[in-house]
């Protein structure tokens, strides 16, 4: 077996709910999750980064200073992983941080994707090699910058003579489509948490709808739903993806009257997330759905996907030996090894790149 080597992936998702670190050992092939740990994104400064990705004017000096808060909040985190591991900065080869994305608009006449978190700092900080930037390299040669795990799924959950489809739910929903004998297909297909989340933070003050609560108190509105699964985006053909910049609060607002019950629209977006994915599983014949990230918890999310899916297993990557809930920091963490390696990381099939390409920007500690 060739020699496995120590990486930490760090990950904020589009949701802002907190920061994940985790510890892997791998030698690009295989990939062995040896520790994790998270940690809360201070209340002043998630705030004022929704503001930021929900395309509230900053100045630079705001700008700045949100990207070294970050940087210093995943160095903080990062030594909290060596700490509880006993690990020391010498025994880990890199960090791939993915950053905190504010901005993602691949689809105008000028496209970018924008992460904040200063890697410079998380370097010096930590004394580990630090990966960053992982997006615009694939933009730069023509795809979307996203979504980047379709590889790393590729990687760890592939079978022989299965079909899996990995669908990753955090504050959007995208899915990986690993069919034996075929190129990895991967895209976002609409919104995963991010709604919810939002309107159960507005009516009751909680980050979350935990264990669904809000959300299995009501009924789906038909009507809502309708004008919901309108969005023109959610029709586009693959490759594509999005974020905050389009379903976001005021998003939401558009479609709503003012007379719906807080639990119904709850239990109409669980809906709309269902669905959206759902639709683009009707062409392919039935295999295995494993789900991944924060939607992995809600109970009637799953709900909702087992019983449009009847033909289909549908089940955590947990189920299937990935860590669900450390997936997608895994993911960047086996991405920092591709980069370090020299070798690609995106999957032009899924992102609509010209080519493969090494990914990322390299900062050393010293």
């Amino acid at each position: 077996m060739q020699h496995m080597e120590h990486y930490i992936g760090i990950m904020s998702g589009t949701s802002l709910d907190g920061i994940d670190a985790v510890l892997v050992a791998t030698n690009g092939r295989e990939i062995t999750l040896k520790a994790s740990t998270s940690a809360p994104i201070e209340p002043a400064l998630r705030e004022r980064l929704l503001a930021l990705a929900s395309g509230d004017a900053v100045t630079a000096r705001e700008w700045g200073e949100l990207d070294v808060a970050l940087g210093q909040a995943y160095a903080e985190v990062t030594l909290q992983l060596l700490d509880e591991t006993g690990m020391t900065a010498g025994d880990v080869c890199a960090i791939g941080c993915h950053g905190q994305t504010v901005w993602h608009q691949p689809d105008a006449a000028l496209p970018f994707s924008l992460q904040l978190g200063d890697g410079n700092r998380l370097a010096a900080l930590t004394g580990i090699t630090t990966i960053t930037d992982f997006r615009r390299k694939d933009m730069a040669l023509g795809g979307q910058g996203a979504p980047l795990v379709p590889a790393f799924h590729q990687q760890v959950l592939s079978h022989p003579q299965r079909l899996r489809v990995v669908a990753n739910i955090g504050g959007i929903a995208n899915i990986s489509v690993l069919m034996p004998g075929r190129p990895v297909l991967g895209y976002d297909v609409g919104p995963g948490n991010m709604l919810m989340d939002a309107w159960c933070r507005r009516h009751t003050g909680a980050p979350f709808d935990k264990d669904a609560a809000l959300g299995r108190r009501g009924k789906v509105l038909p009507a809502l739903l309708n004008s919901l699964l309108s969005e023109p985006w959610l029709a586009l053909p693959a490759p594509k993806s999005t974020g905050r910049e389009l379903f976001n609060e005021a998003w939401l607002n558009t479609h709503l009257t003012g007379e719906e019950a807080v639990a119904d629209v709850q239990a109409t977006l669980a809906e709309l997330t269902a669905t959206a994915l759902v639709q683009q599983l009707s062409a392919l014949p039935a295999g295995e759905l494993l789900v991944c990230g924060g939607g992995g918890h809600n109970p009637l999310l799953m709900a909702r996907l087992t019983a449009l899916l009847p033909r289909w297993r549908v089940a955590t990557t947990t189920e299937a030996g990935v860590n669900m809930d450390a997936m997608e920091a895994m993911a960047f963490a086996w991405l920092a090894y591709q980069t370090l390696h020299s070798l690609p990381g995106n999957l032009p099939a899924a992102t609509g790149a010209s080519r493969p390409a090494v990914l990322g920007a390299i900062h050393f500690p010293d």
